[in-house]
């Protein structure tokens, strides 16, 4: 019976969590979407749909925001993107 209980806690915690991590919005500064947005960088193709969450693969080059390390963006499909430089996980499609 011990094993049920901790068994149903374990599950009950991980499903909440990944409830938590669907519904976290990240807030992205304006100056960092401007700037993305004045940029003429050339579109890359990608296979699939560009959304939240999306790892980028390897052969993506994400370029930097200066002083702004936690972010970074590529031209997708003809689509400015933010992305985490460290997880290459898009933040947010912003055209």
């Amino acid at each position: 019976m011990k094993i049920l209980v901790i068994s149903a806690a374990s599950l009950f915690l991980s499903l909440g969590g990944a409830a938590f991590a669907q519904t976290t919005t990240v807030v992205v500064p304006g100056e960092v979407k401007t700037y993305v947005q004045k940029q003429e960088t050339p579109s890359v193709t990608f296979e699939g749909d560009v959304v939240v969450g999306t790892p980028l693969p390897d052969t993506v080059e994400i370029h930097t925001i200066p002083d702004q390390p936690d972010y970074g963006y590529v031209v997708v499909n003809k689509k400015r993107v933010l992305v985490n430089p460290k997880t290459r996980a898009v933040i947010e499609v912003i055209q």
